[in-house]
């Protein structure tokens, strides 16, 4: 055990992790910025709309003109012009006129209200200044209109600090003519992985080696939690070698390295990171998958040393790396939602560690069920890939069929 640390709960260790703050902002173009995190509250720099527009295509008229029309009784207006999209309607609608109007276009001067097209007749098969138009329903004053500030109102809170952009949020931005805006940067994350008997893509595995997958998997953890990765390769089970990739991580804001932070004679991460000048916050949690884990800080910089086998390397970044990516981009609260479902089967967690235990999720009458993906030992990559969430279970448990557990939702579901 590392002097002064020592056994963790899981809860504990991802609660100090996502108060981790944020990494700092940037100015980014509205283009760029879905998915982005908002640094700074945003107010309504205008009134929307700026002017009374239409909401539907028809006429807009004065409605003390038409107060009595209907089917029956209709009531005949002059056309007096006409406002196409991207054009305005330069004069005043006055007693007894009509000015044909799109929907979205500005109302003229003088009218009040806007008569839905499907509710009139033009006495001319093609209209324009000079015919008329007959009016079969009345409408009451800024009936179909869409006031000034009715959407929102000039100095009205628009986007609070923390907000995650999504499209709705970008199309409002953009019809207030915001072209970028500040937010979040986006951590740099150095990505390590370690041990002699790891081949990366592109070369030729010994007969003692196995192709490197952790890479490739917290690299697209990385990216789905918004982190920007960056590929330090292997490095050899030689202290000399991870020492050197440990120096190039520190480039980016966060290095997270897989395998040799057990205490094997090769386990080499931890006592590199320690020669390098990192400050040891913990190491072991009281998990499964995923006891070893070293976390710490270099300079200002949070480290990482995650298991070696893959699935306890992926289970151990979804529970810690990601909260704290996602709070170094000023997103804070739960890092995946969780739902509770109906075990299918009998779901065990055997050993006394807190389990996180791949499980699949099924639509029953309205409610989830959950069922385990099989074999749930941590080098078993299938128990990931067919996972759509993680059951939590405290040590020595059996969740019965029909009894419900808690699961940590990894992929999009509904019912």
């Amino acid at each position: 055990m590392v002097p002064g640390l020592h056994l963790i709960p899981a809860e504990e260790a991802r609660r100090i992790l996502a108060e981790t703050p944020p990494v700092g902002t940037e100015r980014v173009p509205l283009a760029e910025a879905a998915g982005r995190v908002l640094a700074t509250e945003l107010r309504a720099p205008a009134n929307l709309p700026g002017e009374r527009r239409a909401v539907m295509d028809g006429y807009a008229v004065r409605a003390a003109d038409v107060h009595a029309a209907s089917e029956l009784s209709t009531v005949t207006l002059a056309l007096v012009g006409v406002v196409p999209m991207g054009n305005v309607f330069r004069g005043a609608v006055a007693a007894g006129e009509a000015v044909a109007i799109s929907t979205g276009g500005f109302l003229p001067e003088g009218a009040d209200a806007i008569v839905m097209i499907e509710h009139t007749s033009s006495t001319a098969e093609s209209e324009g200044v000079g015919r008329s138009v007959e009016i079969g329903r009345a409408v009451a004053p800024g009936a179909n209109v869409i006031q000034p500030g009715e959407d929102l109102a000039a100095g009205a809170p628009l986007l609070a600090a923390g907000r995650r952009l999504r499209p709705q949020d970008l199309a409002v931005l953009a019809t207030f003519g915001i072209v970028d805006l500040p937010v979040f940067r986006r951590p740099r994350v150095a990505v390590l992985s370690t041990g002699n008997e790891l081949a990366d893509l592109g070369t030729e595995p010994t007969a003692a080696q196995i192709p490197n997958a952790n890479t490739y998997s917290l690299m697209a953890q990385i990216v789905e939690a918004g982190g920007l990765p960056l590929n330090l390769g292997v490095a050899p089970d030689r202290l000399d070698a991870i020492a050197e990739r440990i120096a190039r991580g520190m480039e980016a804001d966060v290095l997270v390295s897989s395998a040799g932070v057990s205490v094997g004679e090769l386990d080499l991460v931890r006592e590199a990171l320690v020669n390098a000048g990192a400050e040891l916050h913990l190491w072991k949690v009281d998990m499964r998958p995923g006891k070893p884990i070293t976390f710490g800080t270099l300079g200002d910089k949070p480290v990482f040393g995650l298991p070696g086998n893959p699935v306890s390397a992926m289970v151990t970044f979804e529970l810690f790396v990601r909260p704290m990516l996602l709070a170094m981009q000023g997103r804070r609260g739960p890092a995946r939602p969780t739902l509770r479902a109906t075990a299918l089967a009998p779901i065990v967690n055997r050993g006394s560690r807190r389990g996180y235990l791949r499980v699949t999720l099924e639509a029953r009458d309205g409610r989830w069920g959950a069922r385990l993906t099989g074999d749930q030992g941590s080098g078993i990559l299938r128990s990931m890939v067919a996972a759509d969430g993680l059951a939590v279970l405290k040590g020595d448990t059996t969740v019965a069929e029909g009894q419900e557990v808690e699961v940590i939702v990894l992929r999009q579901v509904s019912l």
